[in-house]
């Protein structure tokens, strides 16, 4: 039976005031679950009681130490359901189940991570140069608002709502429309953890209605996006015209280098996971892999045969690698890129096709695809395509490797496989994005800030001082001197 799901609005569980919508299982299309969107009424609602709940002396007067407490809780809260959560996740955008466990994990960390930074947090006593004691210190903006995306629901959401608690905001939420599940779950968690009413709200819906509703409203200091770069692109306009501060984490086009010294093991298996993984619907992807022309021949043939052993299937298996796309209108946004890319005349090594049969037939699944033969400059390799399809390209001269891997409007992410230390770091440095992973991919921590450049966003998410994107700054001067200032009575 398809399970009704209710929004969390100004601390009340209730319908939503748009139009009832269905979410769907991308293994076999099978109807998950059904809800009623939002509209720019539930925003006001939401927005108007987040405003009037964090002056409230539960919520304002609270010391460090007690938020601290509270996401504690949050933190218990989650690990005490997590494999419940990851099996919702996984009905949620089908990931496979290992990888939503992971993602719960994860979630857990960061609400207990940015509790330890919020029970520690100190301000500052900056140097005198003068008669007085000046400090600086940091108070929360106010209401703030998240847009979420489908494909890491429960991570993003943590990495933008423990924070803004931290740091003694109120967050309304507007989770991706397909994947409203994790949003409202947290929710719930933390309502038992003794968030007072109306400090967190989740509205689910079309970006176009809700999100617009959010970011133009007037008491919402501050928007945390992630998403396309497009949408992005919009949110800031919509902020500019408040002088709004944003966080935009957007997309990707990450490369990965291959050394002429990479231990192959290492870098065949790196860069599978790098963009296979998560069926490639990940903004930090490594979609372009650079490899030296020395091992080139070798490096493919291990990667082809690589990619055609992992495991395409049902996300609820234990064994499952690579789980379907979140929805059929996003295969055929993939399978329009790889046509593309032959079109332009690359050749597809392997995959470029849906797996057929049994319950492939259903869902929306896609196999590992790679292709050859593309110039840097194709399409295929400029456009982020979020799904399981990487360019093979060769290189030969460094200074013409690091011109390819930056000449992308993208910069988030990248890679660099190699045994020599002072060549990763110099070629890390020259790499226009905001992480550079050596001997590995994909690894990320709570503790590392995460960061975009160019058109991959701005804005910092994780880190101890990821706090302070959700805070305003404040100085203090306090007064020394004996004499009354000399120039009133000069």
């Amino acid at each position: 039976m398809t399970e009704k799901l209710h929004s969390f609005i100004a601390g009340q569980w209730r319908d939503a005031s748009g139009p009832e919508y269905t979410t769907e299982y991308p293994h076999d299309g099978s109807t998950v679950a059904r809800l009623n969107a939002a509209n720019a009424a539930d925003v006001d609602e939401a927005v108007q009681a987040a405003e009037k709940a964090r002056q409230q002396p539960a919520w304002a007067q609270l010391k460090h130490h007690e938020r601290a407490g509270m996401l504690y809780r949050i933190a218990t809260g989650i690990r005490e359901r997590a494999e419940e959560l990851a099996q919702l996740q996984r009905l949620d955008n089908g990931k496979p189940i290992k990888e939503c466990r992971a993602l719960v994990a994860s979630a857990a960390g960061t609400f207990q991570f940015f509790g330890a930074a919020a029970e520690t947090w100190e301000d500052t006593i900056t140097p005198s140069r003068g008669d007085y004691v000046s400090m600086s210190v940091h108070e929360p903006l106010g209401v703030v608002g998240a847009i979420t995306p489908w494909n890491s629901p429960i991570a993003s959401e943590a990495q933008k709502l423990a924070p803004a608690l931290a740091a003694g905001c109120a967050m309304v939420f507007k989770p991706a429309e397909i994947t409203p599940r994790m949003a409202l779950e947290l929710a719930k968690i933390c309502q038992q953890a003794g968030v007072p009413d109306g400090i967190v709200s989740v509205l689910p819906g079309k970006g176009s209605i809700v999100g617009d509703a959010l970011v133009k409203h007037p008491l919402i200091k501050r928007i945390a996006f992630t998403g396309g770069t497009t949408v992005g692109m919009g949110i800031q306009r919509l902020a500019a015209e408040k002088l709004m501060p944003t966080s935009l984490e957007l997309g990707g086009k990450s490369p990965t280098i291959v050394m002429p010294d990479a231990d192959l093991d290492h870098a065949v298996a790196g860069v599978l996971y790098g963009i296979f993984s998560s069926s490639g619907e990940s903004c930090i992807a490594g979609s372009r892999a650079f490899v030296h022309e020395s091992v080139y021949n070798a490096f493919k043939a291990r990667l082809i045969e690589g990619a055609r052993q992992l495991r395409v299937g049902d996300p609820s298996r234990e064994d499952t690698q690579m789980g379907p796309l979140v929805n059929l209108g996003h295969r055929a946004s993939v399978e329009k890129y790889v046509q593309m890319g032959r079109d332009e005349g690359g050749t597809v090594l392997c995959g470029g096709e849906r797996p057929t049969g049994g319950y492939y037939d259903g869902g929306s699944y896609y196999l590992p695809t790679i292709f050859e033969g593309l110039p840097n400059s194709a399409r295929m390799c400029q456009e982020e395509i979020f799904g399981p399809v990487l360019a093979l390209l060769p290189w030969k001269n460094e200074a013409d490797l690091i011109a390819q891997c930056n000449n992308n409007m993208f910069g988030l992410a990248s890679g660099i496989w190699t045994r020599d230390f002072k060549n990763a770091w110099r070629i890390g440095k020259a790499l226009q994005t905001g992480t550079v992973w050596v001997n590995t991919y994909k690894v990320f921590s709570i503790s590392t800030p995460f960061s975009g450049v160019k058109m991959s966003g701005y804005g910092q998410e994780k880190g101890r001082l990821g706090i302070l994107e959700y805070t305003s700054q404040k100085s203090f001067y306090f007064g020394l001197n004996e004499q009354p200032n000399p120039w009133a009575f000069s």
